[in-house]
């Protein structure tokens, strides 16, 4: 940890390439909430419609159909700051690894946050 209140604990986490790897196969919650703000202000009368955010949490980097966790928040046309969250159950083979992905159709460039947080917990094999 870099900063108090923050933890590490298991070798699977990899803060360099941030993704976990699955030291044993079973099945793991994976969770993630992003702390994203704009990093340019909207100008006066550009719209949000269609905008929309979408997070995901991905096996082996596939986004594909029972292999990732996903969830899709309309952006609000007021306000530059927001937290999307995504939680859900995996079954991860042991070396496999899962990462977080941030698809933005908001039209302005994302920076997530720093206090955003992902965590990995085996539920059983």
């Amino acid at each position: 940890p870099e900063r108090e209140g923050t933890f590490h604990r298991g070798p699977g986490l990899n803060l360099t390439s941030g993704q976990y790897t699955a030291p044993i196969a079973g099945y793991y919650t994976l969770s993630s909430t992003l702390h994203i703000v704009r990093r340019e202000p909207r100008r006066k009368g550009q719209g949000c419609r269609g905008s929309r955010l979408r997070v995901l949490i991905c096996v082996q980097s596939r986004c594909q159909h029972n292999s990732h966790l996903e969830t899709i928040s309309r952006l609000e046309s007021s306000g530059d700051r927001f937290t999307i969250s995504v939680t859900g159950t995996l079954y991860l083979q042991a070396g496999q690894y899962a990462s977080v992905f941030v698809d933005n159709t908001a039209g302005s460039p994302l920076t997530v946050q720093s206090g955003s947080d992902f965590s990995a917990i085996l539920l059983g094999v």
